[in-house]
């Protein structure tokens, strides 16, 4: 990687791309490491394009800028969240990388029609997740809800989308935009768009070293920009202020009595370590007959419960609207079903129960929206650096 330094150039930042990029754009909360954008007249020749507002020095996103907290390096309920990191060997995440895919990710030259970007159905103020059952694309509705990117670095499997399809973050950040039905593009229309740009090259050589424009490329920027969206400043995440040991007394009472129904109940078990994300691939008895075989016998992928409590629609296909209709699915109403994970099984194979009381209930949602991080939907670094339109 080249020295950060050739992000000077940057503060070219006010420069316009035709389709810019869609998404949330918010500001710094006052305690933040962000920084603030600096913006500077523009020198482009070509009055149609804007570029993105970048700061003069890169943004904070690799472990060396921001470390990740103690509680997530360390052993935590339920296991160390930095073992589970599939973060490869070949693309580690860094300032001038994130920096980079965060403005591909708001771009929408990346689809079609200039429309859609990737940030269109990842909300910041969601999670990453998105507001509706399923989102909208050039070509229609996706099949499956929008999964959040969260806390995604930290899922050991390392495999992508609902039914794994995705062997890789690398691999996974590309499919939308060649999906006919999502963004509608084929990746060499979009290195020629992104190569025909009069900022992208000096982002790419901050990045790669050189100013070359190529899928792969793209592909390494992108992943390291969803890697870097770490929430961890919760609620929940103040109860580990001092020590890895959680001090659960900050809670209410409500949220404290969640808390220890969510580790005595299994949920805790199958949405584990303190990035609170899936272990593995689960059939969570939602059908008695699988008819979405998801990675195999009805078996999917889980994002993190992070930040759960601003979404509207839950599982791979959004049926549900509430946090409280999904405790009350797996409290009662779990199905028998061949491939059902082992851990919501009771006795005999059948389909556990929980019982809960309509109190109990209460506490479990007050306890998942103690995973609400202001922080993490307002930090500047994760916003779109394109005005709105």
């Amino acid at each position: 990687m080249r020295s950060l330094a050739a992000f000077g150039v940057l503060a070219v930042a006010a420069m316009t791309i035709s389709g810019c990029g869609r998404g949330d754009s918010t500001t710094a909360p006052a305690n933040s490491t962000a920084g603030t954008e600096a913006a500077t007249s523009n020198p482009n020749p070509n009055p149609t394009e804007v570029a993105p507002s970048l700061p003069a020095v890169p943004f904070g996103y690799s472990d060396l800028s921001v470390p990740l907290p103690p509680w997530f390096t360390g052993p935590g309920p339920g296991g160390s969240a930095v073992a589970a990191d599939n973060t490869p060997a070949s693309n580690p995440t860094t300032d001038a990388g994130a920096t980079l895919g965060r403005v591909l990710f708001y771009d929408t030259r990346l689809s079609s029609t200039g429309t859609i970007a990737c940030g269109s159905c990842h909300l910041q103020s969601l999670g990453f997740g998105d507001t509706t059952r399923f989102s909208k694309g050039v070509a229609g509705v996706t099949a499956r809800h929008t999964m959040s990117l969260a806390n995604a670095r930290f899922y050991a499997r390392g495999h992508f989308f609902w039914d794994e399809r995705a062997n890789a973050l690398e691999d996974q950040v590309l499919q939308p935009i060649q999906n006919p039905v999502e963004m509608g593009e084929t990746l060499p229309d979009v290195v020629a768009k992104v190569s025909a740009s009069n900022f992208y090259p000096a982002l790419f050589k901050a990045a790669f070293g050189t100013t070359e424009v190529t899928s792969a490329r793209i592909s390494l920027a992108l992943a390291q920009f969803v890697r870097s969206l770490v929430s961890s400043h919760s609620r929940y995440d103040a109860a580990f202020a001092n020590s890895t040991q959680p001090n659960f007394a900050l809670l209410t009472q409500e949220e404290q009595q969640g808390q220890q129904l969510f580790a005595q109940s299994g949920c805790g078990a199958c949405h584990a370590t303190n990035a609170v994300i899936a272990d593995n691939i689960h059939n969570n008895g939602l059908d008695a007959a699988t008819t979405d075989v998801g990675a195999g016998n009805g078996q999917f992928k889980a994002p993190s419960l992070r930040n759960v409590g601003l979404r509207s629609s839950f599982m791979h296909d959004g049926r549900f609207a509430t946090l409280q209709q999904v405790v009350a699915f797996y409290d009662s109403g779990v199905q028998p079903n061949p491939a059902l994970d082992g851990r919501l099984r009771g006795p005999q194979g059948v389909p556990k129960r929980l019982n809960l009381t309509q109190a109990q209930r209460d506490a479990l949602v007050a306890f998942l929206n103690t995973l609400t991080d202001s922080t993490f939907i307002s930090d500047v670094r994760f916003s779109s650096p394109f005005p709105k339109p």
